[in-house]
């Protein structure tokens, strides 16, 4: 791929994000404030609907992959393995010492941005 191509790939990729990223804040927000769900609780329903969304919609229109959905997804599945453990610890940790729940979220969310759309790049959907 050229610069451009990958360039418009990472904006293609970030929209998709995004909405996952709407459908994350939205339900984390939902258990925060109208279940008072503790922070692990409402962090770990909020990423499971986002990563459904966001494998979804990118594998697509982003990386119009053809390979296994099963494959693909049970890559998906390892990266979160390792990802989702330890964002629960760190943002637990953070949630423990008053930094604000919505400011831990946007963090690992942006986190998440750059590590995901390179693990998907690079191993789940290269070609």
């Amino acid at each position: 791929m050229s610069r451009k191509e990958n360039i418009l790939q990472f904006i293609k990729y970030s929209f998709i994000a995004a909405s996952a990223g709407i459908i994350q804040a939205l339900s984390f927000t939902l258990m925060e404030e109208i279940f008072r769900m503790p922070y692990w609780i409402s962090y770990l329903t909020a990423l499971v609907l986002s990563v459904l969304w966001n494998f979804t919609f990118n594998r697509k229109y982003t990386f119009k992959a053809t390979n296994d959905v099963g494959h693909a997804m049970m890559l998906v599945f390892l990266f979160y393995l390792v990802f989702t453990p330890l964002s629960t610890w760190w943002g637990h940790l953070l949630d423990g010492i008053g930094v604000n729940n919505y400011v831990i979220l946007a963090g690992t969310m942006i986190i998440n941005l750059i590590t995901e759309f390179l693990y998907q790049k690079y191993i789940v959907f290269k070609k």
